[in-house]
């Protein structure tokens, strides 16, 4: 999924149903940030396929330590809205790390399903998670959406709870 914001679906559900494990921020900006490899290719006019090195497992894994590394050093400045929004945490180093890989890893499985260029286990040129279903793509877009309305009742709950 290109640069699209439907992996924030997955991202909010997953994000506030493992809240106590994971940094919430990390987790959201990890389940997009592995699209600007194919944001950068189409920008570029790059003659390369739109899922590469990133969109695997070993380049996933690196993305994350550089975005793991910067949110601990950004968390402090996102005090301020995550309180406004009641999704206060207090940052640790092993929340900040479990978020950026599992985020990231879970970008490319979704991705993984509808895109026959992606290798998710690179340097093997295998792709088992590949559908190849012509349904694939209204199942995971759907799966997105439906995550996101989850997301967003999971969200409204936690709000009416802290309430009283």
């Amino acid at each position: 999924m290109p640069f699209t914001p439907f992996h924030l679906g997955p991202a909010l559900l997953f994000g506030l149903v493992f809240f106590s494990y994971l940094d919430f921020p990390t987790f959201l900006v990890a389940n997009v940030i592995v699209d600007i490899e194919p944001l950068m290719i189409l920008a570029l006019g790059l003659d390369l396929p739109l899922h590469g090195f990133f969109h695997s497992f070993l380049g996933g894994t690196i993305v994350s330590l550089f975005l793991a590394f910067a949110m601990i050093n950004v968390g402090k400045f996102l005090k301020p809205p995550l309180s406004f929004f009641r999704l206060e945490q207090t940052q640790h180093i092993t929340n900040v790390f479990a978020a950026a890989l599992s985020g990231v890893y879970l970008h490319i499985i979704l991705d993984a399903r509808l895109y026959m260029d992606i290798k998710p286990f690179y340097p093997f040129r295998v792709n088992p998670f590949y559908s190849g279903s012509i349904f694939a793509g209204f199942e995971m877009y759907g799966f997105c959406l439906v995550s996101a309305l989850a997301g967003v009742i999971l969200y409204l709950f936690k709000i009416l709870r802290t309430r009283t």
